[in-house]
């Protein structure tokens, strides 16, 4: 067991007998405080792969939402971490919802959220992303509209500038359930008018930076159609599927009851059909990321079966601590090699025909 998974077994029963977010802003101090570590990747070559122009060396991701303010990014790749997703960033600072907004379903495993899009801004967020200029690890920037903003489209352009020189990669999210009126981005008409400034904005940067769409998982089929349609043809470099969820599937803990966003394993089964169906309906011509009940390598392995080229997790660290990279990233490899596979890619949709019905 590493230091980090015997640290977190030994702070797990009081961290959870705290406030969800008091415990959370621990956690994001005591890794801030942590000696520098170079980013590690895993260690296993056949997880490596290069989507967008990037050099993945492993799928498995930091989904955004821990890391708020990108005060983190490289204590999280120190773990193992492919990658991390910092945000969700928006133009201005937000203090995002009423508390209490954020509490831990134990029986169920899994998290409501209503935070809001609380974060301190792209200011301070582009500040330390200008501190660790030159380290290594890919680290994006989730980016998304202020709740007072008349002009929400405008404020992902303000994304786009503000993180186009500093991010790795920007994902735009439309799909936050707890910010009104931002999901109705995701209509086909809406959505292409989002995507072609935020293309505009890109074309202006010095480099080509990639763009990744979140999309909720509470989407119809006509719905999904519609933005496979609309990210079809490059305005997009990858899609992320999918935000919490604001279905209630069977859930046993005393929170269930709690408005916001649904993830962890209850958003499993939604999420996957959701990725498959959209992995179906492009042809496996984008790349996807399978974010949504992420707990263990199985479920790692079927989101990658499902279409997925790479993956996210967060609510599954709040039960399963760092350690559940590491043994993701084994069990990955090992399912490579009982399956005769030299790398992840050669698995992505194997059996997303099956996993859309």
């Amino acid at each position: 067991m590493s230091l980090a998974s015997r640290g977190f077994a030994a702070a797990r029963p009081l961290l959870h007998a705290l406030d969800a977010e008091y415990a959370h802003g621990l956690t994001i101090k005591a890794l801030a405080a942590l000696p520098a570590r170079p980013a590690q990747g895993g260690g296993h070559a056949a997880l490596a792969q290069k989507l967008f122009g990037l050099a993945f060396p492993n799928p498995l991701g930091l989904a955004p939402g821990f890391d708020k303010n990108a005060q983190v990014p490289d204590a999280m790749l120190a773990l193992g971490f492919g990658f991390v997703e910092v945000g969700t960033v928006t133009p201005r600072p937000q203090d995002g919802n009423p508390r209490p907004r954020l509490f831990r379903l134990k029986e169920d495993e899994a998290v409501i959220n209503r935070m809001g899009f609380n974060n301190e801004g792209a200011a301070a967020a582009a500040r330390r992303m200008d501190a660790r200029r030159g380290l290594a690890g890919i680290v994006g920037v989730n980016i998304g509209a202020n709740k007072d903003s008349t002009d929400r489209v405008a404020d992902y352009v303000d994304g786009v500038r503000w993180f186009g020189p500093r991010a790795s990669y920007l994902t735009v999210n439309i799909s936050s359930p707890n910010t009104p009126g931002l999901r109705g981005l995701q209509s086909r008409d809406e959505l292409v008018r989002l995507l072609d400034r935020v293309n505009e904005a890109r074309l202006k940067l010095p480099r080509r930076l990639p763009v990744l769409l979140k999309i909720a998982p509470d989407l119809t089929e006509a719905e999904l159609s519609d933005i496979a349609a609309a990210t079809g043809k490059g305005e997009v470099d990858a899609v992320i599927i999918s935000n919490t969820t604001l279905s209630r599937p069977p859930l046993q803990s005393r929170h269930k009851g709690e408005q916001g966003g649904l993830s962890g394993k209850p958003l499993f089964a939604l999420s996957t059909r959701q990725l498959a169906r959209f992995h179906q309906m492009t042809g496996g011509r984008v790349p996807l990321v399978g974010v949504g009940g992420i707990a263990d390598a199985d479920t790692a392995w079927t989101k990658i079966v499902a279409g997925a080229s790479l993956l996210q997790v967060y609510s599954a660290l709040v039960y399963r601590g760092p350690g559940l990279v590491a043994d993701i990233l084994d069990g990955l490899a090992r399912r490579l090699r009982e399956h005769h596979l030299m790398n992840i890619s050669e698995a992505v949709g194997l059996q997303s025909a099956g996993l859309a019905a």
